[in-house]
């Protein structure tokens, strides 16, 4: 039986008095909501907007595993920024990757000297935000929970609050310390682990980006279906094997994430399949698409350049190749121009690429 719960917010002392997300849809809203629920000053902007508006008729509702949450928000659409007068003291970014850069540059106006933007996303985004509001003024986060978003004001998230996971990690180490004091609230909704070298943690949740988002996307399936082919599990492997590459060539440390033990293999490749094993396993349910296939379902672009596309590019700049992962940027590319659909007979192609690249 669902339960349904309804909570107006009451007034809460935290640190960071002022909090507001840009990108509420899936991700960004279910998180947002565990705060409005938790009595936190939380503004909702976004986008869409349909959706800011179906948020100001009807508050939000959020669909668990066992749960359904309702309550209401404060929303704002993305030209209202503009008319913000006091400033917030923490941002949560949950935009697409290749949209940091203008998100950044519209918050930067209202967020406190003293406050943080935490870029719940992604790719190695952290560097983008610094690169605009400061390194002092930037937090680096692991973001783990599926979810999904088809309707204004409605989202589906498909992990509660006791299997979702954050990693959370100051740019600038003298701001590590205030790190704890994010953690805190982020807790709301979900495990959250404060790391020294979140760089290195990027890089291993980008490892496991490259393996499952737009090979799964490319073939147009449900993330279990996708690893029940073995030969297809083995495509998605060796390009993480090959952004496993790109990690270390950058000086990343192989570091256990997403609530994975410590003595995990430190061997570049066994810790690709534990991880890529554990995402599937723990945070993907029967039904669970990529966030890029539900991208490509909408019919916008999906995080191609800022996931696989990094990975080739990175080992290209150092003379070393990553065949598997440009075969699967050139598929994503001919897919998003309208040359391809995605589709599930897109494996054998993938498959054959692998095959070549095994025997050579």
């Amino acid at each position: 039986m669902t339960a349904t719960e309804e909570i107006r917010p009451m007034t809460k002392q935290t640190p960071f008095p002022r909090i507001a997300f840009i990108g509420t849809g899936a991700q960004g809203a279910s998180v947002a909501a565990d705060f409005a629920l938790a009595g936190l000053d939380v503004t909702f902007i976004d986008q869409w907007p349909a959706h800011v508006e179906a948020m100001r008729e009807k508050g939000l509702t959020v669909n668990l595993p066992t749960r359904q949450l309702h309550t209401p928000v404060k929303a704002l659409h993305l030209c209202e920024i503009a008319e913000i007068k006091e400033p917030f003291d923490l941002v949560f970014m949950v935009v697409k990757a290749y949209d940091t850069r203008w998100a950044a540059e519209m918050i930067k106006p209202v967020l406190a000297e003293h406050g943080f933007v935490v870029g719940l996303q992604n790719g190695m985004t952290h560097e983008a935000i610094a690169d605009i509001v400061g390194a002092h003024r930037t937090i680096g986060a692991v973001i783990q929970i599926a979810s999904n978003m088809w309707e204004p004001g409605i989202t589906t998230r498909q992990n509660d609050t006791d299997e979702s996971w954050f990693a959370l990690g100051a740019l600038d180490p003298e701001q590590q310390p205030r790190v704890h004091d994010v953690a805190d609230i982020l807790r709301h909704s979900g495990t959250v682990q404060v790391v020294d070298d979140i760089r290195s943690a990027k890089w291993m949740k980008l490892v496991v980006n490259a393996a499952e988002l737009i090979p799964t996307a490319i073939i147009d399936t449900a993330m279990r279906d996708s690893v029940r082919d073995p030969e297809f599990l083995e495509v998605m492997r060796r390009a993480g094997y090959e952004a496993m590459e790109a990690a270390l060539a950058d000086g990343a440390t192989i570091m256990p994430i997403i609530g994975m033990p410590p003595v995990m293999s430190n061997h570049p490749e066994r810790y690709v399949d534990e991880i890529f094993d554990e995402v599937v396993r723990t945070f993907s349910r029967d039904d669970t698409l990529t966030t890029s296939l539900q991208d490509w379902r909408k019919g916008r672009r999906a995080e191609v350049d800022e996931v696989n596309g990094l990975v080739v590019d990175f080992l290209e700049a150092r003379g070393k190749a990553a065949p598997m992962n440009r075969k699967v940027v050139e598929m994503a590319k001919e897919i998003e121009a309208g040359r391809r659909r995605h589709h599930p007979d897109n494996a054998r192609e993938l498959v054959a690429h692998y095959r070549g690249l095994a025997q050579a």
